[in-house]
Protein backbone atom coordinates (compact mmCIF):
# COMPACT_ATOMS: atom_id res chain seq x y z
CA UNK A 1 0.00 0.00 0.00
CA UNK A 2 1.37 3.71 -0.97
CA UNK A 3 0.41 5.78 1.59
CA UNK A 4 0.36 9.96 1.29
CA UNK A 5 0.20 11.65 5.09
CA UNK A 6 -0.57 15.23 4.50
CA UNK A 7 0.08 17.83 6.95
CA UNK A 8 0.81 21.95 7.65
CA UNK A 9 0.36 22.50 10.87
CA UNK A 10 2.35 22.00 14.29
CA UNK A 11 -0.55 20.18 15.62
CA UNK A 12 -1.04 17.57 12.92
CA UNK A 13 3.09 16.80 13.11
CA UNK A 14 2.82 16.42 16.81
CA UNK A 15 -0.44 13.90 16.38
CA UNK A 16 1.14 12.67 12.99
CA UNK A 17 4.44 11.87 13.97
CA UNK A 18 3.80 8.41 16.27
CA UNK A 19 1.25 7.39 13.34
CA UNK A 20 4.31 7.58 10.80
CA UNK A 21 7.04 6.21 12.85
CA UNK A 22 4.47 3.40 13.18
CA UNK A 23 3.77 3.36 9.64
CA UNK A 24 7.54 3.25 8.32
CA UNK A 25 7.75 0.21 10.39
CA UNK A 26 5.17 -2.11 8.93
CA UNK A 27 6.28 -4.40 6.00
CA UNK A 28 3.77 -3.93 2.92
CA UNK A 29 3.60 0.11 3.24
CA UNK A 30 5.07 2.85 1.64
CA UNK A 31 4.97 6.00 3.49
CA UNK A 32 5.42 9.21 1.59
CA UNK A 33 5.36 12.72 4.01
CA UNK A 34 3.99 15.73 2.16
CA UNK A 35 4.25 19.03 4.20
CA UNK A 36 2.22 21.99 2.68
CA UNK A 37 3.87 24.72 5.49
CA UNK A 38 0.55 25.65 6.70
CA UNK A 39 2.67 26.55 9.88
CA UNK A 40 6.14 27.41 8.28
CA UNK A 41 7.90 29.00 11.66
CA UNK A 42 5.92 26.41 14.09
CA UNK A 43 6.10 23.18 12.33
CA UNK A 44 9.97 23.06 11.21
CA UNK A 45 11.36 22.36 15.29
CA UNK A 46 8.36 19.61 15.54
CA UNK A 47 9.66 18.01 12.66
CA UNK A 48 13.27 18.17 14.03
CA UNK A 49 12.25 16.65 17.08
CA UNK A 50 10.39 14.02 16.22
CA UNK A 51 12.84 13.04 13.31
CA UNK A 52 10.50 14.06 10.49
CA UNK A 53 11.79 14.46 6.62
CA UNK A 54 8.77 15.11 4.37
CA UNK A 55 9.43 13.70 1.09
CA UNK A 56 7.61 16.78 -0.17
CA UNK A 57 7.62 20.12 1.19
CA UNK A 58 4.82 22.44 -0.88
CA UNK A 59 5.61 25.48 0.80
CA UNK A 60 2.73 26.79 0.17
CA UNK A 61 2.60 30.17 2.90
CA UNK A 62 4.91 32.60 1.39
CA UNK A 63 3.07 35.75 1.31
CA UNK A 64 0.84 34.67 4.00
CA UNK A 65 -1.84 33.71 1.95
CA UNK A 66 -5.63 33.48 3.67
CA UNK A 67 -7.46 30.42 3.57
CA UNK A 68 -8.96 30.52 0.76
CA UNK A 69 -5.61 31.28 -1.25
CA UNK A 70 -3.90 28.43 0.84
CA UNK A 71 -6.70 25.88 -0.06
CA UNK A 72 -6.51 26.54 -3.43
CA UNK A 73 -2.91 26.31 -3.09
CA UNK A 74 -3.36 22.85 -1.43
CA UNK A 75 -5.70 21.70 -3.88
CA UNK A 76 -3.81 22.72 -6.96
CA UNK A 77 -0.54 21.78 -5.52
CA UNK A 78 -2.04 17.85 -4.81
CA UNK A 79 -3.57 17.57 -7.83
CA UNK A 80 -0.33 17.44 -9.12
CA UNK A 81 1.61 15.10 -6.39
CA UNK A 82 -1.38 13.08 -6.48
CA UNK A 83 -1.64 12.32 -10.26
CA UNK A 84 2.88 11.85 -9.90
CA UNK A 85 2.56 9.54 -6.83
CA UNK A 86 -0.39 8.04 -7.25
CA UNK A 87 -0.86 6.59 -3.84
CA UNK A 88 -3.31 4.06 -2.47
CA UNK A 89 -4.32 6.28 0.54
CA UNK A 90 -4.32 9.71 1.40
CA UNK A 91 -4.07 10.30 5.44
CA UNK A 92 -5.27 14.06 6.98
CA UNK A 93 -5.28 14.51 10.45
CA UNK A 94 -8.23 17.12 12.30
CA UNK A 95 -9.52 19.86 11.08
CA UNK A 96 -6.82 22.41 9.27
CA UNK A 97 -7.24 24.32 6.00
CA UNK A 98 -4.51 21.78 4.97
CA UNK A 99 -6.54 18.71 6.28
CA UNK A 100 -10.13 19.38 4.37
CA UNK A 101 -8.20 20.80 0.93
CA UNK A 102 -6.12 17.39 1.61
CA UNK A 103 -9.29 15.38 1.56
CA UNK A 104 -10.81 17.55 -1.36
CA UNK A 105 -7.65 16.98 -3.38
CA UNK A 106 -8.02 13.18 -2.65
CA UNK A 107 -11.64 12.54 -3.43
CA UNK A 108 -10.93 14.72 -6.99
CA UNK A 109 -8.36 12.07 -7.78
CA UNK A 110 -10.44 9.61 -6.63
CA UNK A 111 -8.08 8.19 -3.84
CA UNK A 112 -9.35 6.86 -0.31
CA UNK A 113 -8.88 8.96 2.64
CA UNK A 114 -8.26 7.81 5.87
CA UNK A 115 -9.39 10.88 8.70
CA UNK A 116 -7.23 10.85 11.92
CA UNK A 117 -8.89 12.91 15.18
CA UNK A 118 -12.05 12.15 13.18
CA UNK A 119 -15.82 12.63 14.90
CA UNK A 120 -15.32 15.86 16.48
CA UNK A 121 -17.88 18.50 16.81
CA UNK A 122 -19.29 21.01 18.68
CA UNK A 123 -22.55 21.85 16.68
CA UNK A 124 -21.98 25.37 15.89
CA UNK A 125 -20.68 25.56 12.73
CA UNK A 126 -18.59 29.19 13.55
CA UNK A 127 -16.98 28.16 16.83
CA UNK A 128 -14.37 26.86 16.67
CA UNK A 129 -14.16 28.82 12.92
CA UNK A 130 -13.39 27.42 10.18
CA UNK A 131 -12.73 23.92 12.16
CA UNK A 132 -15.97 22.81 12.13
CA UNK A 133 -17.02 22.62 9.08
CA UNK A 134 -13.55 21.83 8.06
CA UNK A 135 -14.41 18.42 9.41
CA UNK A 136 -17.69 18.03 8.60
CA UNK A 137 -16.44 18.04 5.02
CA UNK A 138 -13.68 15.71 5.38
CA UNK A 139 -16.44 13.25 7.47
CA UNK A 140 -18.16 12.93 4.15
CA UNK A 141 -14.98 12.22 2.07
CA UNK A 142 -13.33 9.95 4.14
CA UNK A 143 -14.11 5.66 4.02
CA UNK A 144 -11.87 5.39 7.31
CA UNK A 145 -13.22 7.24 10.05
CA UNK A 146 -10.52 7.14 12.97
CA UNK A 147 -11.98 8.20 15.96
CA UNK A 148 -10.16 8.87 19.18
CA UNK A 149 -13.05 8.56 21.43
CA UNK A 150 -16.42 6.86 21.31
CA UNK A 151 -18.56 9.89 21.74
CA UNK A 152 -16.76 11.04 18.14
CA UNK A 153 -17.67 7.75 17.26
CA UNK A 154 -21.13 8.41 18.38
CA UNK A 155 -21.09 11.70 16.38
CA UNK A 156 -20.12 9.50 13.46
CA UNK A 157 -22.74 7.00 13.52
CA UNK A 158 -25.28 9.57 14.25
CA UNK A 159 -24.59 11.98 11.01
CA UNK A 160 -24.85 8.07 9.11
CA UNK A 161 -21.53 7.04 9.14
CA UNK A 162 -21.62 3.08 8.78
CA UNK A 163 -20.04 1.76 12.29
CA UNK A 164 -17.74 -0.67 10.21
CA UNK A 165 -15.99 2.26 8.88
CA UNK A 166 -15.17 3.93 12.11
CA UNK A 167 -12.37 2.60 14.17
CA UNK A 168 -11.67 3.83 18.25
CA UNK A 169 -8.11 4.59 18.66
CA UNK A 170 -7.44 6.64 21.04
CA UNK A 171 -5.94 10.42 20.19
CA UNK A 172 -2.12 9.87 19.29
CA UNK A 173 -1.11 12.78 20.52
CA UNK A 174 -1.30 10.82 24.11
CA UNK A 175 1.35 8.50 22.77
CA UNK A 176 3.17 12.07 21.40
CA UNK A 177 3.26 13.28 24.97
CA UNK A 178 4.53 10.44 26.50
CA UNK A 179 7.71 10.22 24.33
CA UNK A 180 8.25 13.50 24.48
CA UNK A 181 8.10 13.23 28.26
CA UNK A 182 10.56 10.08 28.00
CA UNK A 183 12.72 11.96 26.47
CA UNK A 184 12.87 14.61 28.47
CA UNK A 185 13.39 12.79 31.04
CA UNK A 186 16.24 10.51 29.69
CA UNK A 187 18.02 13.19 26.54
CA UNK A 188 16.69 16.61 27.68
CA UNK A 189 16.63 18.47 24.06
CA UNK A 190 18.63 21.89 24.07
CA UNK A 191 15.08 23.72 24.24
CA UNK A 192 13.98 22.20 27.42
CA UNK A 193 17.42 23.36 28.84
CA UNK A 194 17.10 27.11 27.73
CA UNK A 195 13.30 27.25 29.25
CA UNK A 196 14.23 25.96 32.42
CA UNK A 197 17.24 28.11 32.84
CA UNK A 198 14.53 30.99 31.74
CA UNK A 199 11.93 29.45 34.60
CA UNK A 200 14.42 29.37 37.78
CA UNK A 201 15.39 32.80 36.96
CA UNK A 202 12.28 34.53 35.98
CA UNK A 203 9.42 32.56 38.03
CA UNK A 204 11.58 30.64 40.61
CA UNK A 205 9.32 28.83 43.09
CA UNK A 206 6.04 30.95 41.90
CA UNK A 207 2.76 29.08 41.02
CA UNK A 208 2.72 29.59 37.34
CA UNK A 209 -0.25 29.44 35.20
CA UNK A 210 0.00 29.27 31.59
CA UNK A 211 -1.88 31.06 29.03
CA UNK A 212 -2.26 30.64 25.47
CA UNK A 213 -4.76 32.26 23.29
CA UNK A 214 -4.91 32.18 18.89
CA UNK A 215 -8.70 30.71 17.69
CA UNK A 216 -9.38 32.60 14.60
CA UNK A 217 -13.24 33.50 16.07
CA UNK A 218 -11.73 35.42 18.94
CA UNK A 219 -9.32 37.76 16.80
CA UNK A 220 -11.21 41.23 17.99
CA UNK A 221 -13.01 42.10 20.97
CA UNK A 222 -12.74 37.97 22.39
CA UNK A 223 -9.21 38.18 23.00
CA UNK A 224 -9.20 41.35 24.15
CA UNK A 225 -11.26 40.65 27.13
CA UNK A 226 -9.12 37.15 27.96
CA UNK A 227 -6.14 39.58 28.07
CA UNK A 228 -8.21 41.70 30.20
CA UNK A 229 -9.01 38.69 32.69
CA UNK A 230 -5.20 37.83 32.40
CA UNK A 231 -3.75 41.43 33.78
CA UNK A 232 -6.98 41.44 36.12
CA UNK A 233 -5.85 37.98 37.76
CA UNK A 234 -1.94 38.91 37.53
CA UNK A 235 -3.18 41.84 39.41
CA UNK A 236 -4.97 40.03 41.95
CA UNK A 237 -2.19 37.26 42.48
CA UNK A 238 0.69 38.62 42.92
CA UNK A 239 2.83 35.86 43.90
CA UNK A 240 1.62 34.29 41.03
CA UNK A 241 3.30 34.03 37.63
CA UNK A 242 1.30 34.06 34.23
CA UNK A 243 3.36 32.89 31.77
CA UNK A 244 1.96 33.59 28.13
CA UNK A 245 3.46 32.07 25.13
CA UNK A 246 1.76 34.62 22.23
CA UNK A 247 1.04 33.05 18.62
CA UNK A 248 3.08 34.83 15.97
CA UNK A 249 -0.02 35.58 13.88
CA UNK A 250 -0.31 39.79 14.11
CA UNK A 251 -4.00 39.45 14.77
CA UNK A 252 -2.57 37.91 18.47
CA UNK A 253 1.01 38.98 19.08
CA UNK A 254 -0.08 42.71 18.51
CA UNK A 255 -2.86 43.02 20.56
CA UNK A 256 -1.51 41.03 23.50
CA UNK A 257 1.72 42.85 23.47
CA UNK A 258 -0.60 45.99 23.44
CA UNK A 259 -2.69 44.41 26.49
CA UNK A 260 -0.26 42.82 28.65
CA UNK A 261 3.45 43.64 27.70
CA UNK A 262 5.04 45.13 31.12
CA UNK A 263 2.65 44.40 33.11
CA UNK A 264 4.46 43.00 36.08
CA UNK A 265 3.06 39.90 37.16
CA UNK A 266 3.02 38.59 32.80
CA UNK A 267 5.66 36.97 31.09
CA UNK A 268 5.54 37.38 27.51
CA UNK A 269 7.52 34.98 25.47
CA UNK A 270 7.93 33.34 21.95
CA UNK A 271 5.92 30.33 20.50
CA UNK A 272 7.88 27.59 22.35
CA UNK A 273 9.15 24.26 21.12
CA UNK A 274 6.94 21.56 21.96
CA UNK A 275 9.18 19.86 24.07
CA UNK A 276 9.86 23.00 26.18
CA UNK A 277 5.98 23.80 25.80
CA UNK A 278 5.55 20.27 27.19
CA UNK A 279 8.49 20.66 29.85
CA UNK A 280 6.00 24.36 30.67
CA UNK A 281 2.77 22.70 31.06
CA UNK A 282 4.00 19.90 33.33
CA UNK A 283 5.45 22.53 36.09
CA UNK A 284 2.53 24.75 35.93
CA UNK A 285 -0.36 25.05 38.31
CA UNK A 286 -3.26 26.06 35.54
CA UNK A 287 -3.60 26.16 32.41
CA UNK A 288 -5.95 29.50 30.72
CA UNK A 289 -6.09 28.32 26.75
CA UNK A 290 -8.59 28.15 23.77
CA UNK A 291 -6.68 25.76 21.77
CA UNK A 292 -7.98 22.28 21.35
CA UNK A 293 -4.96 20.05 21.88
CA UNK A 294 -4.03 21.49 25.38
CA UNK A 295 -7.46 20.20 26.00
CA UNK A 296 -6.44 17.04 26.05
CA UNK A 297 -2.81 17.35 26.65
CA UNK A 298 -3.54 19.42 29.94
CA UNK A 299 -5.17 16.94 31.64
CA UNK A 300 -3.28 13.98 30.62
CA UNK A 301 -0.60 15.64 33.05
CA UNK A 302 -3.14 16.24 35.27
CA UNK A 303 -2.56 20.01 34.92
CA UNK A 304 -6.34 21.10 35.17
CA UNK A 305 -7.45 23.78 32.35
CA UNK A 306 -10.05 26.52 32.23
CA UNK A 307 -11.26 26.69 28.98
CA UNK A 308 -11.58 30.39 26.93
CA UNK A 309 -14.04 29.24 24.71
CA UNK A 310 -17.80 29.48 24.78
CA UNK A 311 -17.75 25.34 23.39
CA UNK A 312 -15.74 22.58 22.74
CA UNK A 313 -15.52 19.58 20.60
CA UNK A 314 -13.72 17.39 23.40
CA UNK A 315 -16.45 16.84 26.05
CA UNK A 316 -14.19 13.90 28.04
CA UNK A 317 -12.41 16.66 29.84
CA UNK A 318 -15.27 18.33 31.17
CA UNK A 319 -16.62 15.05 32.25
CA UNK A 320 -13.51 14.43 34.23
CA UNK A 321 -13.59 17.23 35.93
CA UNK A 322 -10.56 18.87 35.12
CA UNK A 323 -11.67 21.38 32.28
CA UNK A 324 -13.69 24.05 33.20
CA UNK A 325 -15.64 25.70 30.12
CA UNK A 326 -15.71 29.48 30.93
CA UNK A 327 -16.36 31.43 27.53
CA UNK A 328 -14.46 34.69 26.79
CA UNK A 329 -16.17 36.68 29.17
CA UNK A 330 -13.97 38.28 31.68
CA UNK A 331 -14.82 38.35 34.90
CA UNK A 332 -16.36 34.27 33.86
CA UNK A 333 -12.54 33.64 33.50
CA UNK A 334 -11.51 35.20 36.44
CA UNK A 335 -14.51 33.56 38.45
CA UNK A 336 -13.11 29.86 36.90
CA UNK A 337 -9.55 30.54 37.50
CA UNK A 338 -10.31 31.72 41.26
CA UNK A 339 -12.11 28.32 41.44
CA UNK A 340 -9.55 26.20 40.13
CA UNK A 341 -6.67 27.81 42.11
CA UNK A 342 -8.58 27.34 45.52
CA UNK A 343 -9.20 23.79 44.66
CA UNK A 344 -5.97 21.15 45.51
CA UNK A 345 -4.11 20.03 42.60
CA UNK A 346 -5.56 16.74 40.46
CA UNK A 347 -3.86 13.79 39.27
CA UNK A 348 -3.58 12.51 35.89
CA UNK A 349 -6.52 11.03 34.25
CA UNK A 350 -6.57 7.11 34.87
CA UNK A 351 -7.77 6.04 32.68
CA UNK A 352 -7.07 9.00 30.20
CA UNK A 353 -10.30 9.05 27.92
CA UNK A 354 -7.68 10.28 25.31
CA UNK A 355 -5.66 7.36 24.82
CA UNK A 356 -3.53 4.88 26.28
CA UNK A 357 -0.39 5.67 24.07
CA UNK A 358 -1.29 2.60 21.75
CA UNK A 359 -3.14 5.11 19.18
CA UNK A 360 -0.81 4.94 16.14
CA UNK A 361 -0.78 0.79 16.38
CA UNK A 362 -4.38 0.86 16.66
CA UNK A 363 -4.79 3.68 13.49
CA UNK A 364 -2.40 1.66 11.16
CA UNK A 365 -3.62 -1.83 12.09
CA UNK A 366 -7.15 -0.27 11.13
CA UNK A 367 -5.81 0.81 8.00
CA UNK A 368 -3.82 -2.12 6.62
CA UNK A 369 -7.11 -4.57 7.84
CA UNK A 370 -9.05 -5.98 4.76
CA UNK A 371 -11.99 -4.10 4.04
CA UNK A 372 -14.79 -5.41 6.26
CA UNK A 373 -13.10 -6.79 8.72
CA UNK A 374 -12.79 -3.34 10.60
CA UNK A 375 -13.99 -3.30 14.47
CA UNK A 376 -15.10 -0.52 16.42
CA UNK A 377 -11.76 -0.33 18.74
CA UNK A 378 -11.41 0.73 22.19
CA UNK A 379 -9.25 3.77 23.26
CA UNK A 380 -8.63 2.12 26.64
Amino acid sequence: MKLLVVLGTRPEAIKLAPVIREARQRDGLQVRVCATGQHREMLAPVLDLFDLRPDDDLDLMRGAPEPAELAAKVLSSLAVLLRSERPDRVMVHGDTTTAWSAAMAAFLARVPVAHVEAGLRTGDSMHPFPEEVHRRVIAQIADLHLAPTRTARDHLVREGVSPDRIVVTGNPVVDALLAVQERIALEPPPEVGAIAAWHAAVVGDAPMILVTAHRREHFGPCLQHICAAVAELAAALPDCRFVFPVHLNPNVWGPVHAALAGHPGVRLIDPQPYAAFVWLMSRCRLVLTDSGGIQEEAPTLGVPVVLMRRTTERPEGLASGLVTLAGTATQRIISAARERLASPPPQPLIPNPYGDGHAARRIIDALMAPTGTRAAGSSG
